[in-house]
């Protein structure tokens, strides 16, 4: 029977993939074999011995301890591309409440309560005050082409809006699904000096934090307005403040308000909206739940943010999945120690990942208890599990 800890309220659309007769689910769970959770804050949590893997039912990992996870060969996933349909809406939306001045026109129109029959007067004669540019003909920037920033470039060109893409970690995969109208910029500058509406797609990292500075605003198009559904310190606040003041960013939409940006002229903030969809929350735990059982009955591993990500048919009796330091003469020592055994190795992968290494064994036949004991205890090994 395998255990999972539910940290958050997860959707019964994820739980349910779950086989009552293997596993059980619960927000109380002593020994669980895995986590599952959303946005539970889980950097001081300790984590119980069993673990073997945490799955976050979303795609931004920063409540989680990757770092202690790797060390303790916890493989943590995420469900990349599961919300992305409910991102891309809210970043459509946010385009057209930074331009057409919507939020600020209708909290205007409250004020008419009360004024009877002039209200009709009274709208046409303040309506002009509130008057934006249309999205069609204008240039958009999205920063990062990962699951969500290329459904954004893609349907943004249905708006007619000329699109640039930056991501210098574009994958093979999906490079297919991007748009070939959309203009390829080979460096942030390019986006930044040719574009009316920037957008944000990327992870926090001690790279990007703060990339939106004054610097980087220098560069830019006088009065662009700037969109981030991402991470909220991507943008450094007091720079982004002092360019409204400025007026050289027009509007700044974000989806992560704080007590600095709250009240500003310019700020349009939403309560980390992005992703807040039923649909969203059911796909991303679905993913969730499919990437633990996968791994706990297979040892694959897909969508891993800490290790590299291994996939293979089982084949033979027994599956090891070992996870290890990627140093010199690990497979062969893995290997040598199996065949003074007797074990006969039937398939192989190995894969790595920085400094850390996973490698999927299968065997014909079984192999002495001991024998696992023995692995376990190979300098750099830092986790050994069979699978029956």
């Amino acid at each position: 029977m395998y255990h999972i800890l539910t940290l958050n309220k997860i959707s019964p659309e994820g739980l349910h993939l779950f086989d009552r007769a293997k596993y059980s689910y619960s927000a109380e769970m002593a020994d669980p074999d895995a986590i599952m959770v959303r946005s539970a804050n889980m950097l001081e949590m300790e984590l119980p011995a069993t673990v073997k893997a945490i799955a976050r039912a979303g795609a931004g990992v920063n409540n989680i301890p990757l770092d202690a996870c790797t060390q303790r060969g916890i493989v943590v996933f995420n469900t990349p591309g599961a919300n992305a349909n409910a991102v891309k809406e809210m970043v459509m939306a946010g385009l057209l409440l930074s331009a057409r001045k919507i939020f600020p026109a209708m909290e205007w129109v409250q004020t008419l309560k009360g004024q009877g029959d002039e209200v009709t007067k009274l709208v046409e004669q303040g309506k002009s005050k509130f008057a934006g540019p249309e999205l069609q003909g204008k240039s958009l920037g999205v920063i990062g082409l990962g699951a969500v920033g290329v459904e954004v470039a893609n349907f943004a060109e249905n708006f007619g809006m000329t699109v640039y893409g930056y991501d210098p970690y574009l994958s093979v995969d999906t490079a297919w699904k991007l748009s070939r109208t959309v203009h390829h910029a080979d460096n942030l500058r390019t986006i930044y000096e040719h574009c009316d509406f920037i957008t944000l797609h990327v992870p926090l990292t001690p790279e990007t934090k703060g990339m939106i500075n004054s610097e980087s605003i220098a560069m830019m198009k006088h009065g662009v307005r700037i969109l981030n559904f991402a991470r909220n310190a991507l943008v450094n606040d007091e720079d982004i403040l002092q360019a409204l003041e400025e007026k050289t960013v027009r509007c700044y939409v974000t989806d992560f308000p704080d007590d600095h940006l709250l009240g500003q002229p310019g700020v349009l903030a939403t309560p980390h909206l992005a992703a807040s969809t039923p649909e969203s929350e059911d796909n991303c735990a679905r993913m969730a739940a499919r990437e633990l059982v996968d791994f706990l009955e297979n040892g694959n591993i897909q969508n891993s943010v800490n290790l590299p990500n291994v996939t293979m048919c089982r084949s033979g009796d027994l599956r090891l999945g070992i996870i290890h330091r990627n140093i010199p003469a690990m497979i062969s020592g893995i290997s040598n120690l199996l065949s003074e055994v007797g074990a006969n190795i039937e398939n192989l992968t190995n894969r790595a990942r920085g400094e850390y290494a996973y490698t999927l064994v299968d065997l014909a036949g079984e192999i002495p208890a001991a024998t696992l004991d023995r692995l376990q205890q190979i300098d750099g090994v830092v986790r050994v599990t069979a699978y029956r």
